[in-house]
């Protein structure tokens, strides 16, 4: 996983309590923490960035899962659901550690819509 292209200020420990709450709802609720934080937010860097992260992993989940559906016909979309459930967790679990040590956090297969 590779760091982002610009650094980020020092997070103090309520950015990073945020930035790792983003990271947590997102398994559970989608998009919807991650644009939260995202839209009201704007004055800490730290939380812009993992926020924006964030959102960019629900969106590029929320499109394979549809992609997913559309596959269950031929039924191989059942196998793609499987693995992007795993993903999710995964990369959220990475993205919550990343964000309690104050590190930023670049996730391999996201697609960057909001930049």
């Amino acid at each position: 996983m590779t760091d982002f292209p610009r650094p980020l200020g020092a997070a103090d420990k309520n950015s990073q309590t945020f930035a790792v709450l983003v990271w947590i709802g997102t398994i559970f609720f989608s998009f919807v923490p991650a644009l939260i934080v995202y839209l009201l937010k704007k004055d800490d860097a730290f939380l812009q960035e993992h926020s924006k992260e964030a959102l960019n992993w629900a969106i590029t989940m929320l499109l394979l899962t549809l992609i997913g559906q559309v596959l269950t016909i031929v039924l191989i979309g059942f196998l793609l659901i499987g693995i992007m459930v795993i993903a999710q967790l995964i990369f959220c679990i990475i993205g919550a550690v990343k964000a309690s040590n104050g590190q930023p956090c670049a996730l391999p297969f996201n697609i960057r819509l909001i930049k």
